[in-house]
């Protein structure tokens, strides 16, 4: 039997199952593929279909090939409303649209494991407001445990 160990980064464990939600152009999930040296836990998920992903953003169609070569498992058109984890993570860096948040909430609360977390990556200046994740959250059952900065630098390649 192989025995993997655990590489991290920031609060993201090699071990987790991760389901990464609201990807753009894929530079978090390589970001962490690279970090991990692998990607069999991870699945990132975007909105977009596979073929509009070029002419949105730049090295969108280069960072899923690369994370498709590693393992990964990529999703495309994925409504945050319908999803069916230890960690759901959805990276939108600015969180205007209060009933999408609502509807990721209400999904991944449902699909994660037990004692199993849900990550924002969100921007808290104005007119973004943690305040509308902490009542969003409330409306779910569920509560802020803990709020950090977002350190961009810590994932080589993000954009």
């Amino acid at each position: 039997m192989e025995v993997h160990e655990s590489k991290t980064l920031s609060q993201y464990s090699s071990m987790q199952k991760l389901l990464l939600v609201g990807e753009g152009d894929f530079s978090f999930s390589l970001s962490l593929a690279k970090a991990f040296a692998s990607a069999t836990k991870i699945t990132a998920a975007s909105l977009d279909v596979r073929v509009g992903l070029g002419r949105q953003y730049n090295n969108g169609n280069a960072n899923v090939k690369e994370l498709e070569r590693l393992g990964f498992t990529v999703v495309h058109g994925i409504n945050v409303h319908t999803m069916s984890s230890d960690i759901a993570c959805l990276d939108m860096t600015e969180l205007k649209h209060k009933d999408v948040v609502r509807g990721f909430m209400e999904s991944a609360r449902q699909m994660i494991n037990e004692g199993g977390e849900i990550h924002f990556t969100c921007k808290t200046i104005y007119p973004f407001n943690m305040s509308d994740i902490k009542s969003l959250a409330g409306e779910n059952g569920m509560r802020l445990i803990q709020q950090m900065q977002f350190k961009k630098w810590i994932f080589p390649g993000y954009s």
